[in-house]
């Protein structure tokens, strides 16, 4: 498989990911999983909640996907590193970037001060219904500061 091919599948599976999480945010999250997703609307008790158990079924997945084609390095492989580098990015994103669990990043960029204004506008709604901006990483324009 070529190194574009390999990049692509990684490129296009961060992407992906960013979408299959604002789906599953919204409709499993904020509905049927949201027994879990509760404790991340909370006022947090501990250092870990519950809603960090969809961070660990998320990394068993890439890290079964990368196992498994461990000695080809084939898509699945590509998927798995995809999905490992989105939750890369998205814990430092979200979990040290917006919600300061460890207090030592700080940004003034517009992009990430975007970021962080949407996840208060998520976050404003404590509830299950009635929520808004489910993504991470893309963020409407007008959220953006020039």
């Amino acid at each position: 498989m070529l190194i574009f091919t390999k990049l692509f599948i990684v490129l296009f599976t961060i992407i992906a990911m960013e979408c299959f999480s604002w789906f599953i945010h919204k409709y499993l999250f904020h509905g049927p999983l949201w027994f879990m997703h509760k404790s991340h609307h909370q006022k947090a008790k501990s250092f870990f909640e519950w809603n960090d158990l969809f961070a660990v079924l998320f990394a068993m997945l890439s890290l079964y996907l990368m196992y498994t084609d461990r000695d080809g390095f084939g898509y699945k492989f590509f998927i798995g590193l995809g999905i490992t580098l989105y939750g890369i990015i998205y814990f430092v994103v979200h979990d040290w970037f917006v919600h300061r669990r460890f207090k030592t990043f700080k940004s003034n960029n517009a992009y990430l001060q975007a970021v962080r204004k949407a996840h208060k506008i998520h976050h404003k709604n404590r509830g299950k219904e009635k929520g808004k901006a489910f993504g991470l990483l893309f963020v409407r324009k007008n959220l953006i500061r020039k």
